[in-house]
């Protein structure tokens, strides 16, 4: 597995394009892995991510089973610089992580409900969460089994940031997609490792093509 983050140059029309579109950017991603095996294995797959640093610039963050290419990102919506891009190596990590350890996380996702649209509705359908207290107990309860519970704070409360709560719409082909996202930040336990393990690799929650389901951690200082 890999980690990379890429800077996105904001003042180049095309790095526009790619930010006002997760369609874009998911084909732009996907476009980095020739080779299928590097994109997505039995237990490992591609995810993605933007973050937007204090100082205004903006992060692709991918993790992914291959070395990516980002070279047609860079003509698109980089800085033609030698440190376009940067590529290292993840499974030292991941075999690292253990029971009981404490870390700082960041994670966008799209947390849901299923439900039938009306009373008389045969099939169920999902539906993004809107109240800050359901966003917040969707990764609470998400969290038990995917290896790791929300570390409390002083008070007992849930160490835990919501920010970027947003919907988007965007179009795919001819259909209009609609996402309900969220930036979680805070402090996690591992409960169980290889659990936890997995989250890295596959992600969490639903929309990992749209920038959804990459949790990264760092430590806890």
């Amino acid at each position: 597995m890999y980690l990379t983050r890429f800077t996105i140059d904001t003042t180049r029309r095309g790095a526009r394009k790619l930010l006002a579109s997760p369609q874009a950017m998911h084909a732009a991603v996907r476009g980095a892995f020739p080779v299928p095996e590097d994109h997505e294995r039995p237990g490992a797959r591609t995810l993605w991510r933007l973050d937007t640093t204090t100082d205004g610039t903006i992060q692709l963050y991918l993790v992914s089973p291959g070395q990516p290419d980002l070279t047609h990102l860079v003509e698109q919506a980089g800085r033609p610089t030698a440190e376009a891009w940067t590529t290292r190596p993840y499974d030292g990590l991941l075999a690292s992580l253990q029971p009981g350890q404490r870390w700082a996380f960041r994670l966008t996702a799209n947390p849901t409900r299923s439900g039938r649209k009306t009373a008389d509705a045969k099939e169920t359908q999902r539906f993004g969460h809107l109240r800050v207290e359901d966003q917040t107990q969707w990764l609470i309860t998400r969290g038990e089994r995917c290896g790791f519970a929300i570390a409390p704070q002083r008070d007992g409360e849930p160490n835990l940031k919501l920010h970027r709560r947003q919907t988007v719409t965007f179009r795919r082909a001819a259909t209009a997609v609609t996402l309900t996202t969220v930036t979680y930040d805070g402090l996690l336990d591992i409960t169980d490792a290889d659990a936890f393990r997995q989250s890295l690799t596959v992600g969490i929650g639903h929309a990992k093509a749209y920038g959804c389901g990459l949790l990264t951690i760092a430590p806890a200082n």
